[in-house]
């Protein structure tokens, strides 16, 4: 399917997006502006995400499936529809448990790093344990 104008992007399968592997079980495709980037994460079945910080501001929206959100060392079961603040320096991460989720990641300003292909979560400061 063809997208309508080159201004629309599709949620699932769009090959625009700047492919990133963050973590096992954990992906994502970047689509970054000037002052904003947008981060479709897909995060499988019993997959975490290392607990990490970095500088840019984020917001979070369950797109699709449960996950546990871990922030500022608290845990908070999410489902589908539900979203979340994290700003710049604190501590955050996901798991899932069997069913997987789809998170769209919101970041100001736009991640450098995140402007390339690549494995990891780049310049993020990741937490031990």
């Amino acid at each position: 399917m063809t997208n309508k104008a080159d201004w629309v992007f599709r949620l699932h399968g769009d090959a625009r997006g700047i492919q990133r592997k963050l973590a096992d079980g954990v992906s994502t495709s970047i689509f970054p502006g000037e002052n904003v980037m947008l981060s479709v994460v897909r995060v499988e079945p019993n997959a975490t995400g290392s607990v990490h910080s970095h500088p840019e501001e984020q917001w979070g929206v369950l797109l699709e499936g449960r996950c546990t959100r871990i922030q500022g060392g608290e845990e908070v079961e999410a489902i589908a529809g539900e979203f979340w603040h994290t700003p710049g320096g604190v501590s955050h991460g996901v798991r899932t448990g069997s069913e997987g989720a789809l998170i769209l990641d919101i970041f100001s300003p736009p991640r450098a790093e995140y402007r390339q292909k690549g494995e990891g979560f780049g310049k993020a400061v990741l937490e031990e344990g």
